[in-house]
């Protein structure tokens, strides 16, 4: 069997994804890259925390921690959060982060971008499971142009073992690739 896709077939098989962009094979490899990458480090921090803890972005961070990764929730308006210390920013974290997860309003991707460039961050993914979630083409975009590793959608708790049932249904339904 070639190893070679034809083009038709590669837009066939491209139309089976439904994220908000296509992504072709070749984007669809980088993408399984690119999670398998982030998912390899051990200190990520998670912004768009909340000290109620009814976010996305809580159950996130304590996947995160409970898989054994070092956490670093972000809040601007916080000071703990799930009983951890909260961080205002990238600057305010004692540590030099591998990763950031944005799980925020996409209108505040663009400073978190900021931040990464300025913090020496070198991935980041936007947290999206349906609809718009956090992504930001102009934050993408910027992202991308420093050298940073955008992951576009998704979610860590798609791949993070052992994988709830929901998230493994919702990784299948939307499309997004199997690492």
């Amino acid at each position: 069997m070639s190893k070679q896709i034809s083009m038709s077939k590669q837009i066939s098989m491209s139309k089976q994804i439904s994220m908000n962009e296509q992504i072709s094979m070749n984007e669809q490899i980088s993408m399984n890259e690119q999670i398998s990458n982030f998912l390899a480090q051990k200190k990520i921090a998670v912004a768009g925390v909340s000290r109620k803890g009814d976010v996305p972005a809580n159950a996130i961070y304590k996947k995160l921690r409970s898989a054994g990764y070092q956490v670093y929730p972000l809040n601007p308006h916080a000071t703990e959060v799930e009983g951890d210390v909260c961080y205002s920013d990238l600057a305010a974290v004692p540590e030099q982060m591998d990763g950031l997860l944005i799980a925020t309003h996409p209108d505040q991707a663009v400073g978190l971008i900021r931040q990464c460039q300025t913090s020496g961050v070198t991935r980041v993914w936007f947290h999206r499971s349906v609809g718009q979630g956090s992504y930001n083409e102009e934050a993408a975009t910027l992202a991308r142009e420093s050298g940073i590793s955008v992951i576009p959608g998704g979610c860590p708790m798609m791949y993070c073992q052992p994988v709830d049932i929901f998230h493994r249904c919702l990784r299948w339904v939307a499309g997004y690739p199997k690492v």
